[in-house]
């Protein structure tokens, strides 16, 4: 008999969840951490009392109860509603795109005439959107392309808009009422207790070992468990024998200021070219702070290479067609499960990690219901 049920690779939402449940089943689980820490991408710091998301906001929204009742056994949740804010050149304007943002950008009032403007830039694109500019201009107009999606998208992915496919866009928010939540979701908020308190109820009554690299200690680590969950990129785990697949990653540059309200949000975007960064976050604002100083975090957009982290899988047919390929492979491992934002290689909102780990923890351990 080995020494554990299960190995689990990696201790963010995906494999802690899945954890979790194997835990209230009974199992045993090793879970091995290459970072530092635990947590994966959803980790804080604490820097003169302001909770500090290290690796970029997470804003936990979600309209599935059964998820939104899952993460409440850890921690409540606060009200915090996200509202972001665009910078373009100095003009700010409301995301996401709504009646506050067209009046803003045009003078107008009334839903009818913001919908008579965007109708009339759309003509602009008469035929089938050939890449990303194209399809942004028939979903949004030509002024708030150039404004609030061109600059942003093109450091996002450091690419024209021109030689970006249209896809990645396929829709954009638009409402035409004067709201400004960004999710349409029914739950949100940002947990009371802090998301390392939501990771530490999960992996309770499980060992942890950090600083641990799971593919270097591979020859060592299998023959402990019957089991592996493993959440760490696809490609590396067959030693990237059919190619790299491509990600975008992120740089980030956190200040502490001597003022006690930055920006007055948690989020402004900067949605023009020229700036660096995509975004500033100050994060007193997602726990409605009063501390007398301010922490913020300027967000660059970077190339990914080995060393950096891996963000944002770039799901072109090119990258999709070489994940197949990985995918075939994973499908024939016996006793290894594949799960999360890397070894799936998609983009998850946090809520639907943690659907995709309950159905697939159910699916292997049996529903108690």
């Amino acid at each position: 008999m080995k020494q554990y049920d299960y190995l689990l690779a990696g201790s963010g939402l995906y494999a802690s969840v899945f954890a979790w449940m194997a835990r209230k089943r009974g199992k045993r689980c090793l879970i091995v951490e290459k970072r530092d820490h635990i947590g994966g991408n959803i980790y804080c710091t604490e820097i003169d009392g302001i909770r500090v998301h290290r690796y970029g906001a997470h804003i936990f929204h979600t309209s599935n109860r059964e998820v939104w009742d899952f993460v409440n056994q850890f921690t409540q949740f606060n009200r915090y509603t996200n509202s972001p804010v665009a910078n373009y050149k100095g003009e700010m304007y409301n995301l996401p795109f709504n009646m506050n943002t067209f009046s803003r950008m045009w003078g107008i009032s009334t839903p009818e005439e913001a919908r008579a403007i965007i109708e009339e830039q759309r003509k602009a694109v008469p035929g089938e959107p050939k890449n990303l500019e194209e399809q942004a201009i028939k979903l949004v107009g030509s002024d708030i392309y150039r404004k609030l999606v061109k600059g942003y998208t093109e450091k996002q992915w450091g690419r024209d808009c021109r030689d970006l496919p249209g896809f990645i866009i396929r829709r954009l928010p638009m409402r035409f009422t004067y709201d400004n939540n960004y999710f349409n979701d029914a739950f949100q908020g940002i947990p009371v207790s802090g998301y390392n308190a939501l990771i530490e109820g999960l992996l309770e009554g499980c060992e942890i070992r950090t600083g641990v690299d799971y593919l270097a200690c591979r020859k060592e680590l299998d023959p402990l468990a019957e089991r592996v969950v493993y959440t760490g990129m696809i490609d590396a785990f067959y030693g990237f024998c059919y190619g790299n697949l491509e990600y975008r990653s992120l740089r980030f540059e956190t200040e502490r200021l001597d003022t006690d309200n930055y920006q007055g949000v948690a989020v402004v975007n900067y949605t023009d070219r020229e700036t660096p960064f995509t975004r500033i976050i100050e994060h007193k604002h997602f726990e409605f702070g009063t501390q007398p100083g301010t922490v913020i975090t300027r967000e660059y957009p970077a190339e990914w290479k080995p060393g950096l982290e891996p963000y944002y899988p770039v799901n072109d047919d090119k990258n999709q067609a070489l994940y197949k390929r990985y995918a075939g492979l994973a499908e024939k491992e016996p006793n290894v499960i594949f799960g999360g934002r890397l070894a799936e290689y998609k983009y998850y909102d946090m809520d639907k990690v943690i659907e995709s780990a309950l159905m697939r923890a159910k699916e292997e351990l049996g529903d108690e219901r």
